[in-house]
């Protein structure tokens, strides 16, 4: 069988098209189109007339991309900025009547799970617990788990395009704004806290999104060539010296930056802050990415692997 995965997320849809087989699946074209769906109306739960027409371009653009495979099933999944709008149901119902498939509206506990299982195919867990982040604009799933399973999971509402449409953030982020932010991050992540004082997970692993611009970033500063994985560790020391610069960089400085994703230029000084807070609060040790995400968790189901 041959699948077409959309993720309506929302800063980006994403694409990914695959054949499934005896051995798991094999994967045939990967995309993503920026959205900001979320922009202008995420605080107040609507999809605005602007982001409404965005998406709808994206998946045009997915479309043409997807009719040129012999494709057997389109699935498509829609999170956070869709799920809590008044008139997500509107777009879906759009998408459905011009292209002919469902919109599966995911709760972010559904969320969580398939993020999860795209990220056990790139990074082998092992029998110490780890915390897998996937950081989105609506919401951040948080999954704690090892070899054996899921132990604990949870979807925040604190997306960075709902940080954004939050703080007023200077150009250079100042330290009052860091400390407010991590202030907002101690308040709502309360629930996590006590889940890692109970499991103590030892690693971080970052899924898609940021991370995948944050890898991107630190090859083009050292001058290392792709590894040509789906998943990989990150040293930390790395990591660190990297949200120093981005912490301390403008707009147009990071529009520079060899490797920098556009539709990451403005969120991603919040995302940064957001993990080294996580990392320092659940003193976390190691830092891997994984490049697979819901989409891959969802042909792992369909595979059944």
């Amino acid at each position: 069988m041959t699948y077409a995965i959309l993720d309506f997320g929302t800063n980006t849809f994403n694409l990914l098209i695959a054949q499934t087989g005896k051995h798991g699946f094999h994967i045939l074209q990967r995309s993503k189109q920026p959205v900001k769906m979320g922009k202008g109306g995420i605080q107040q739960n609507r999809i605005t007339g602007d982001a409404f027409e965005r998406g709808l371009t994206a998946i045009e653009t997915h479309m043409a991309v997807i009719r040129q495979y012999n494709v057997d099933e389109i699935r498509a999944y829609a999170t956070s900025a869709i799920r809590n709008a008044m008139n997500g149901e509107e777009f879906t119902r759009e998408v459905e009547k011009r292209y002919g498939f469902r919109v599966r509206v995911i709760s972010g506990d559904r969320e969580a799970e398939l993020i999860y299982k795209g990220v056990r195919q790139t990074v082998a867990l092992g029998d110490q617990n780890v915390m897998i982040l996937d950081i989105g604009g609506g919401s951040n799933e948080f999954i704690i788990c090892n070899r054996t399973g899921i132990l604990w999971k949870h979807s925040f509402e604190l997306g960075m395009a709902r940080l954004l449409e939050l703080f007023d953030l200077s150009e250079p982020i100042t330290s009052d704004e860091v400390l407010a932010l991590e202030s907002y991050f101690r308040q709502k992540l309360r629930p996590l806290m006590e889940a890692v004082e109970k499991t103590k997970p030892v690693a971080l692993i970052g899924a898609s999104g940021s991370f995948d611009t944050f890898h991107t970033l630190i090859l083009h500063r050292t001058g290392q060539d792709p590894d040509h994985s789906y998943g990989r560790e990150i040293p930390m020391q790395e990591y660190k010296y990297l949200h120093r610069v981005l912490v301390r960089s403008t707009l147009d400085e990071r529009k520079a930056m060899p490797g920098m994703e556009p539709v990451r230029v403005e969120m991603i000084v919040a995302a940064t802050i957001f993990v080294s807070f996580v990392i320092r609060e659940c003193h976390i040790r190691q830092l891997h990415h994984s490049e697979f995400a819901l989409k891959e968790g969802v042909l792992s189901e369909l595979a059944e692997i």
